[in-house]
């Protein structure tokens, strides 16, 4: 915005029309009026995005919630419109995830039954945000108040109170795993529309638990059904290493103590062309989504860290073509993704999770105020996590899945596929559409 000034005399010239003792170059100084031009500053958009709650682009799932409040949850934007969904579909991993199903988990009894308030109409998805709710129903507050007072080792109490200057304490609040049940309920959906469109099967499997290591010649991943990995409490498909675990829990369990274990993964049937090159790798998408997951300590896929024992030409996945004319891998050492793109082979990745931080044992601590002490964690906890952990992986791995099938179908298959080079990403026939998700996996 302009203004103009009635100008006044300034640098002592004279009236109009009187002679000036000033200079030639003093007189040019003093014009007759000044215009003073005023801009206003743009305003600044201040805004600030919530962090740390959120995932996905195209798939956007935020979860909320804490474990001793009301309930947790999550919303779902982006979804498709139009698919089959009911709480039956979301309760059937939900189940496999809650607390309280057998000896070697927590003993907290909660039903985790689930509703759904938005987003779905007369049985099919409207394209608009889903809200899942969980309400919490077996808290027990009173449990946690050593933890008001000092931290326990190990867990996050001191960090939470390091970042924000206060924390929830009843339950560890958002570091608590109950946050998961708003990545599960999401994760069966997005394993519903992977499986339906692309025909795409995700099965997780705990293949360690603490020094008993499941080899991996024991297990055919061409072939590895639902029902070999819940044919037992720890998750395990082979019923011998199975029984091994569940007696390694015991004996950490009566012992007030825990241990740590292995969940893997595979993707059977994923399409070819997910991922994109360099920071949003397909590796790196799953490698942060399931390292998101409490108690994670370690992530690998492929042939991983032992890959690092072999020559190039040992490790090198060699190609060939299949009966059908497709390119194949004779091996599969890259884990089904090669410059982070998957290539159609079996997706393989390893999960490792520490053991459980809150333990009935006597350890050294500080409190809040930085005194030394000693506690003894009370409240309801896993002696070993893996086996809860299975569907939480399943969950990660399918939101990554789904997000980047989206991605992959707006940027590469909005127009018409190469067919020499490219394959459509839709396997699945109309009719597998309406069948319910869990006689699919079932």
């Amino acid at each position: 915005m302009a203004s103009s000034l009635t100008s006044k005399s300034i640098l002592g010239s004279t009236k109009p029309g009187s002679s000036s003792p000033l200079s030639p170059d003093i007189r040019r100084l003093s014009s007759p009026a000044v215009q003073i031009s005023i801009r206003t500053q743009p305003k600044k958009n201040l805004q600030i995005q919530a962090t740390g709650s959120s995932y996905g682009t195209h798939f956007r799932v935020s979860t909320f919630g804490e474990s001793h409040g009301g309930g947790v949850g999550c919303i779902i934007d982006g979804c498709p419109p139009r698919i089959p969904l009911s709480e039956s579909d979301l309760q059937f991993d939900l189940d496999r995830r809650r607390p309280g199903q057998s000896r070697i988990t927590t003993p907290r009894k909660e039903t985790d039954t689930c509703r759904i308030s938005s987003g779905v109409s007369e049985g099919m998805t409207t394209g608009t945000p889903i809200h899942v709710f969980v309400p919490n129903t077996d808290q027990r507050g009173l449990d946690y108040s050593e933890m008001s007072v000092a931290y326990r080792p190990s867990h996050a109490d001191a960090t939470y109170d390091m970042k924000y200057g206060v924390r929830s304490v009843q339950g560890g609040g958002r570091s608590s795993a109950r946050e998961t049940i708003g990545r599960v309920a999401p994760g069966a959906l997005a394993k519903k529309i992977l499986k339906q469109f692309a025909g795409t099967e995700i099965l997780a499997y705990v293949s360690q638990v603490h020094q008993v290591v499941l080899p991996e010649d024991l297990v055919d991943h061409e072939n590895l059904t639902l029902e070999q990995i819940e044919n037992n409490i720890v998750r395990c498909p082979n019923p011998e290493y199975a029984e091994k675990m569940i007696a390694a829990i015991d004996a950490v369990r009566t012992k007030g103590n825990s241990v740590g274990g292995v969940v893997t993964c595979i993707v059977r049937n994923a399409p070819r062309g997910l991922g994109t090159p360099v920071f949003d790798k397909l590796e790196a998408e799953l490698a942060k989504a399931c390292m998101s997951l409490p108690a994670t300590k370690g992530f690998e896929f492929g042939s991983g860290f032992s890959g690092t024992f072999l020559t190039g030409l040992e490790h090198n996945d060699e190609f060939y073509t299949d009966e059908n004319g497709r390119i194949r891998t004779k091996t599969n050492r890259s884990g089904g993704i090669q410059g982070g793109i998957s290539n159609g082979e079996i997706i393989n990745m390893r999960v490792a999770f520490k053991p459980t931080s809150t333990i009935g044992r006597k350890q050294n601590t500080v409190t809040r105020d930085k005194q030394e002490t000693e506690m003894i964690a009370r409240g309801r906890h896993d002696p070993c996590v893996v086996p809860r952990a299975v569907p939480m992986v399943e969950a990660m791995v399918a939101l990554v899945l789904v997000d980047q099938l989206m991605a992959q179908y707006a940027q590469c298959h909005l127009f018409p596929i190469n067919p020499e080079l490219q394959e459509p990403l839709r396997t699945a026939s109309p009719v597998e559409l309406e069948q319910p998700q869990n006689a699919a996996a079932l």
